[in-house]
Protein backbone atom coordinates (compact mmCIF):
# COMPACT_ATOMS: atom_id res chain seq x y z
CA UNK A 1 0.00 0.00 0.00
CA UNK A 2 1.40 3.13 -0.90
CA UNK A 3 1.81 6.45 1.78
CA UNK A 4 -0.37 8.55 -0.19
CA UNK A 5 -3.41 5.54 0.92
CA UNK A 6 -2.29 5.20 4.45
CA UNK A 7 -2.78 8.72 4.57
CA UNK A 8 -6.09 9.21 2.99
CA UNK A 9 -7.27 5.92 5.01
CA UNK A 10 -6.50 7.94 8.41
CA UNK A 11 -9.04 11.07 7.12
CA UNK A 12 -12.15 10.93 9.46
CA UNK A 13 -15.49 11.85 7.76
CA UNK A 14 -16.55 14.95 10.53
CA UNK A 15 -20.05 13.42 11.93
CA UNK A 16 -23.54 15.23 11.16
CA UNK A 17 -23.42 18.86 12.36
CA UNK A 18 -19.98 18.88 13.41
CA UNK A 19 -19.01 22.23 11.25
CA UNK A 20 -22.00 24.11 12.23
CA UNK A 21 -21.13 23.31 16.06
CA UNK A 22 -18.05 24.78 15.78
CA UNK A 23 -18.72 27.53 13.79
CA UNK A 24 -21.74 28.26 16.71
CA UNK A 25 -18.61 28.02 19.73
CA UNK A 26 -15.91 29.96 18.04
CA UNK A 27 -19.10 33.31 17.46
CA UNK A 28 -19.68 32.33 13.85
CA UNK A 29 -23.20 32.14 13.75
CA UNK A 30 -26.28 34.54 12.07
CA UNK A 31 -29.16 34.79 14.22
CA UNK A 32 -32.47 35.59 12.56
CA UNK A 33 -35.94 36.83 13.26
CA UNK A 34 -39.04 37.20 11.46
CA UNK A 35 -40.59 40.72 10.86
CA UNK A 36 -43.94 41.55 9.70
CA UNK A 37 -43.16 44.83 7.36
CA UNK A 38 -44.48 47.56 5.45
CA UNK A 39 -44.59 45.06 2.44
CA UNK A 40 -44.61 41.50 3.75
CA UNK A 41 -43.05 39.03 5.75
CA UNK A 42 -39.49 39.04 6.76
CA UNK A 43 -36.62 37.24 7.61
CA UNK A 44 -33.58 39.01 8.65
CA UNK A 45 -30.23 37.91 10.06
CA UNK A 46 -27.22 39.08 11.28
CA UNK A 47 -24.13 38.18 12.66
CA UNK A 48 -20.45 39.42 13.30
CA UNK A 49 -20.17 41.60 10.17
CA UNK A 50 -23.51 42.86 9.93
CA UNK A 51 -27.00 42.57 8.79
CA UNK A 52 -26.59 39.19 6.07
CA UNK A 53 -29.64 38.61 4.67
CA UNK A 54 -33.22 39.95 4.74
CA UNK A 55 -35.36 37.81 2.66
CA UNK A 56 -39.42 38.14 1.86
CA UNK A 57 -40.80 34.50 2.88
CA UNK A 58 -43.53 32.81 5.20
CA UNK A 59 -41.09 29.95 4.82
CA UNK A 60 -38.47 29.54 7.83
CA UNK A 61 -37.01 26.56 5.42
CA UNK A 62 -36.95 28.51 2.70
CA UNK A 63 -34.88 30.98 4.19
CA UNK A 64 -32.77 28.33 5.89
CA UNK A 65 -31.88 27.21 2.53
CA UNK A 66 -31.53 31.06 0.74
CA UNK A 67 -29.56 31.74 4.31
CA UNK A 68 -26.64 28.26 3.37
CA UNK A 69 -26.43 29.25 -0.32
CA UNK A 70 -25.53 32.78 0.24
CA UNK A 71 -24.10 33.27 3.84
CA UNK A 72 -22.81 30.07 4.93
CA UNK A 73 -23.03 30.48 8.53
CA UNK A 74 -25.04 28.08 11.05
CA UNK A 75 -28.61 30.03 11.90
CA UNK A 76 -29.71 30.65 15.70
CA UNK A 77 -33.23 32.12 16.13
CA UNK A 78 -33.46 34.69 18.36
CA UNK A 79 -36.41 36.35 19.99
CA UNK A 80 -37.15 39.10 17.87
CA UNK A 81 -34.91 41.83 16.01
CA UNK A 82 -32.12 44.28 17.64
CA UNK A 83 -34.35 47.97 18.46
CA UNK A 84 -32.53 49.66 15.65
CA UNK A 85 -32.76 47.21 12.56
CA UNK A 86 -36.42 46.64 13.71
CA UNK A 87 -36.57 50.33 13.54
CA UNK A 88 -34.63 50.54 10.29
CA UNK A 89 -37.02 48.00 8.69
CA UNK A 90 -39.85 49.64 9.70
CA UNK A 91 -39.76 52.84 8.58
CA UNK A 92 -37.16 52.82 6.00
CA UNK A 93 -34.63 54.90 7.89
CA UNK A 94 -31.03 53.48 8.01
CA UNK A 95 -28.99 54.75 10.48
CA UNK A 96 -25.80 55.62 8.80
CA UNK A 97 -23.87 53.70 11.53
CA UNK A 98 -26.42 50.28 10.80
CA UNK A 99 -23.98 47.47 9.10
CA UNK A 100 -24.94 45.48 5.88
CA UNK A 101 -22.38 42.63 5.45
CA UNK A 102 -21.36 42.93 1.38
CA UNK A 103 -18.48 40.86 1.63
CA UNK A 104 -19.12 38.20 -0.44
CA UNK A 105 -19.80 40.53 -3.40
CA UNK A 106 -17.84 41.67 -6.85
CA UNK A 107 -16.28 45.59 -6.38
CA UNK A 108 -19.07 46.43 -9.10
CA UNK A 109 -21.38 45.42 -6.92
CA UNK A 110 -20.48 47.10 -3.97
CA UNK A 111 -20.20 50.59 -5.71
CA UNK A 112 -23.84 49.66 -7.19
CA UNK A 113 -25.41 49.17 -3.70
CA UNK A 114 -23.24 51.68 -2.03
CA UNK A 115 -24.74 54.57 -4.90
CA UNK A 116 -28.82 52.90 -4.08
CA UNK A 117 -27.79 53.23 -0.40
CA UNK A 118 -27.17 57.13 -1.31
CA UNK A 119 -31.20 57.79 -2.71
CA UNK A 120 -32.58 59.80 -0.18
CA UNK A 121 -35.92 58.24 1.48
CA UNK A 122 -38.90 59.04 -0.39
CA UNK A 123 -37.08 59.67 -4.21
CA UNK A 124 -36.33 57.46 -6.79
CA UNK A 125 -33.70 57.40 -9.97
CA UNK A 126 -33.34 54.99 -13.04
CA UNK A 127 -31.02 52.57 -13.55
CA UNK A 128 -29.00 54.67 -16.20
CA UNK A 129 -28.42 57.48 -13.55
CA UNK A 130 -26.52 54.68 -10.54
CA UNK A 131 -24.96 53.54 -13.93
CA UNK A 132 -23.85 56.97 -14.43
CA UNK A 133 -22.93 58.33 -11.01
CA UNK A 134 -20.77 55.29 -10.28
CA UNK A 135 -18.72 56.00 -13.33
CA UNK A 136 -19.75 52.97 -15.56
CA UNK A 137 -22.83 54.96 -17.87
CA UNK A 138 -22.74 51.78 -20.47
CA UNK A 139 -23.57 49.27 -17.45
CA UNK A 140 -27.11 49.75 -17.01
CA UNK A 141 -28.05 45.90 -17.63
CA UNK A 142 -24.73 45.25 -15.30
CA UNK A 143 -26.43 47.74 -12.66
CA UNK A 144 -29.65 45.95 -12.35
CA UNK A 145 -28.22 42.81 -12.17
CA UNK A 146 -26.19 43.70 -9.28
CA UNK A 147 -29.88 44.91 -7.46
CA UNK A 148 -31.19 41.98 -7.85
CA UNK A 149 -28.21 40.30 -5.88
CA UNK A 150 -28.66 42.94 -3.11
CA UNK A 151 -28.50 40.87 -0.02
CA UNK A 152 -30.05 43.44 2.21
CA UNK A 153 -33.06 44.93 0.36
CA UNK A 154 -34.88 47.91 2.14
CA UNK A 155 -31.91 48.54 4.24
CA UNK A 156 -30.02 49.41 0.86
CA UNK A 157 -33.04 50.12 -0.91
CA UNK A 158 -32.89 49.25 -4.51
CA UNK A 159 -36.42 49.74 -4.34
CA UNK A 160 -35.48 53.54 -5.38
CA UNK A 161 -34.24 52.59 -8.23
CA UNK A 162 -36.39 52.14 -11.80
CA UNK A 163 -36.74 52.35 -15.22
CA UNK A 164 -35.13 54.99 -17.59
CA UNK A 165 -39.10 55.50 -18.49
CA UNK A 166 -39.94 56.41 -14.60
CA UNK A 167 -42.02 53.30 -14.60
CA UNK A 168 -41.59 50.98 -11.20
CA UNK A 169 -40.23 48.16 -13.20
CA UNK A 170 -38.89 44.42 -11.60
CA UNK A 171 -37.91 44.09 -7.93
CA UNK A 172 -36.53 41.59 -5.98
CA UNK A 173 -39.98 40.74 -3.31
CA UNK A 174 -41.68 41.74 -6.61
CA UNK A 175 -42.99 45.04 -8.18
CA UNK A 176 -46.51 45.30 -5.49
CA UNK A 177 -43.98 45.12 -2.88
CA UNK A 178 -41.80 47.86 -4.47
CA UNK A 179 -44.98 50.22 -5.02
CA UNK A 180 -45.77 49.42 -1.42
CA UNK A 181 -42.51 50.46 -0.26
CA UNK A 182 -42.51 53.84 -2.31
CA UNK A 183 -46.12 54.17 -1.03
CA UNK A 184 -45.19 53.89 2.83
CA UNK A 185 -42.05 56.35 1.73
CA UNK A 186 -44.45 59.11 0.79
CA UNK A 187 -44.06 58.11 -3.13
CA UNK A 188 -46.84 59.37 -4.96
CA UNK A 189 -46.35 56.16 -7.43
CA UNK A 190 -49.98 56.96 -9.14
CA UNK A 191 -48.44 60.53 -10.31
CA UNK A 192 -45.51 59.07 -11.23
CA UNK A 193 -46.92 56.74 -13.40
CA UNK A 194 -49.34 59.29 -15.31
CA UNK A 195 -46.03 61.25 -15.75
CA UNK A 196 -44.35 58.01 -17.69
CA UNK A 197 -47.57 57.48 -19.36
CA UNK A 198 -47.38 60.80 -21.37
CA UNK A 199 -43.37 60.53 -21.97
CA UNK A 200 -42.13 63.24 -18.91
CA UNK A 201 -38.21 62.36 -17.91
CA UNK A 202 -38.37 65.83 -15.78
CA UNK A 203 -39.66 68.60 -14.26
CA UNK A 204 -38.51 72.26 -13.99
CA UNK A 205 -39.72 75.32 -12.19
CA UNK A 206 -40.58 78.51 -14.36
CA UNK A 207 -39.13 80.70 -11.35
CA UNK A 208 -35.72 79.09 -10.68
CA UNK A 209 -35.49 77.51 -14.39
CA UNK A 210 -34.00 74.14 -12.66
CA UNK A 211 -35.36 71.12 -14.01
CA UNK A 212 -35.11 67.94 -11.86
CA UNK A 213 -36.15 64.06 -11.55
CA UNK A 214 -40.28 63.82 -10.86
CA UNK A 215 -39.78 62.58 -7.14
CA UNK A 216 -36.58 64.93 -6.21
CA UNK A 217 -37.44 66.69 -3.57
CA UNK A 218 -36.75 69.88 -5.47
CA UNK A 219 -39.30 69.22 -7.92
CA UNK A 220 -42.40 68.02 -5.23
CA UNK A 221 -41.80 71.74 -3.98
CA UNK A 222 -42.46 73.42 -7.29
CA UNK A 223 -46.58 74.45 -7.48
CA UNK A 224 -48.76 73.44 -10.35
CA UNK A 225 -48.44 77.18 -11.80
CA UNK A 226 -45.10 77.13 -11.97
CA UNK A 227 -44.34 73.16 -12.99
CA UNK A 228 -42.75 73.00 -16.53
CA UNK A 229 -42.79 69.44 -17.68
CA UNK A 230 -39.99 68.36 -20.36
CA UNK A 231 -40.07 65.30 -22.11
CA UNK A 232 -36.03 64.90 -22.31
CA UNK A 233 -32.78 67.11 -21.48
CA UNK A 234 -32.85 68.63 -25.37
CA UNK A 235 -36.16 70.33 -24.27
CA UNK A 236 -34.87 71.79 -21.01
CA UNK A 237 -31.97 72.61 -22.09
CA UNK A 238 -33.86 74.17 -24.92
CA UNK A 239 -35.86 76.25 -22.73
CA UNK A 240 -32.51 77.70 -21.06
CA UNK A 241 -33.29 75.13 -17.69
CA UNK A 242 -30.02 73.87 -16.02
CA UNK A 243 -30.37 70.35 -14.07
CA UNK A 244 -30.80 70.03 -10.52
CA UNK A 245 -27.83 70.16 -7.98
CA UNK A 246 -29.44 67.61 -5.51
CA UNK A 247 -30.97 64.88 -8.03
CA UNK A 248 -28.14 65.27 -10.64
CA UNK A 249 -30.63 64.35 -13.39
CA UNK A 250 -27.89 64.21 -16.06
CA UNK A 251 -24.35 63.49 -17.25
CA UNK A 252 -22.88 67.03 -16.42
CA UNK A 253 -24.38 67.46 -12.94
CA UNK A 254 -23.01 63.73 -12.00
CA UNK A 255 -20.03 64.35 -9.36
CA UNK A 256 -16.57 63.57 -11.50
CA UNK A 257 -15.53 59.89 -12.33
CA UNK A 258 -13.03 58.94 -9.86
CA UNK A 259 -9.60 57.80 -11.37
CA UNK A 260 -6.64 56.19 -9.92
Amino acid sequence: MSPVSVLRGLVLEPSPGFVDRTLTAVGLVDDYAVLDGPAGRWHVSWGPRGVSLVVATEDPAEFARVHAGRVGRPLRAAAGLPVALERALRTQRVPKGLRVELSRLSSFEQAVLAKAREIPRGEIRPYAWVAREIGRPAAVRAVGTALGRNPVPVLIPCHRVVRADGRIGEYVFGSAAKRALLQHEGVDTEELARLAATGVRYLGSDTTAVFCLPSCRDARRIGAAHRVAFRDERAARAARYRPCRHCRPVADSAPPRLTG
